[in-house]
């Protein structure tokens, strides 16, 4: 049976939800510099429909390219998506940035969600459960249900309407996977694409929000690291179940001569984080 340090896991979380935290103070701070913004740009309230489609294509252009790299999100062709989310009457008709934040609420949903069917396999929520892999995801998924909160606070005081469904695309990728969840590596690697895609999309959506101030670029950077930090945890975690050693999947006491030759890396291993697999800003678009 895997033991766990419970003052370990105890001051894990709670830097974790400092981060979490700090991020929803962000977003508050947000909130009204933002709706203050709106009220102040006769641009953006004056925009005809063609104009709207015009501006909101050229926002998003750079994410035209995107390759979603070589997982499970690799095979959702982005051109054809992207060019379907375009056509809609709601991208025609609704500003940009309650597009992009409804986009976001649309990942977050999903990751309510997906942890939450997650918790009812007994490898991952059950009394056979790696204890660590457990609490990580309870608190993960309450972590994404309080941004799912946050971006829709933000899209209803914008005057657009919420979102509660879940990214159409990425939902279709996690219901094709959902026969292949067999155990506990398959739901990890799983979650460890939602997330890392989920970062991605904030960092890229700090360059397409028009209002461009230091409140909303905080804020989308912030809950990037939140999920740059799921990201890490699930790459380490990940690696451990490759590598046979689920026993190894313990915050204390840690053996480091037992440890994957890649643990000091692996984490994040890009020197720059990367965008190839954020979501197309209006995907979730209502």
């Amino acid at each position: 049976m895997n033991r766990i340090d419970e003052v370990a896991l105890s001051q894990l979380i709670e830097e974790s939800q400092d981060i979490h935290s700090d991020a929803m103070t962000q977003m508050d701070d947000w909130k009204a510099e933002a709706i203050e913004l709106a009220r102040d740009e006769p641009l953006a309230q004056n925009l005809d429909v063609l104009d709207r489609q015009d501006l909101a294509q050229a926002r998003v252009k750079g994410v035209i390219g995107s390759s979603f790299g070589t997982g499970l999100l690799g095979s959702l062709g982005i051109g054809a998506a992207l060019v379907g989310v375009m056509s809609t009457s709601a991208f025609a008709s609704t500003p940009t940035d309650i597009q992009i934040l409804q986009t976001a609420a649309s990942i977050e949903v999903l990751a309510v969600a997906t942890y939450n069917v997650a918790l009812t396999l007994p490898f991952i929520g059950g009394a056979s459960a790696n204890p660590v892999i457990s609490g990580f995801a309870k608190m993960t998924m309450a972590q994404h249900q309080q941004h799912l909160v946050a971006f829709n606070a933000v899209i209803k005081s914008l005057g657009g309407k919420v979102q509660e469904n879940p990214d159409p695309v990425l939902l279709k990728v996690v219901n094709n996977a959902k026969p292949t969840l067999t155990s506990a590596a398959a739901v990890v690697n799983l979650a460890l694409e939602l997330e890392q895609g989920a970062a991605e999309t904030y960092v890229n959506d700090i360059s397409l929000i028009s209002n461009k101030n230091k409140s909303s670029r905080a804020t989308f950077g912030s809950i990037m690291g939140v999920e740059a930090q799921h990201a890490a945890i699930l790459r380490a975690v990940s690696a451990l179940l490759a590598a046979n050693a689920p026993q190894l999947i313990a915050l204390s006491p840690t053996v480091v001569n037992s440890l994957p030759a890649v643990a000091g890396s692996l984490g994040f291993p890009n020197a720059f984080f990367p965008t190839n697999q954020a979501r197309p800003a209006t995907e979730g678009a209502l």
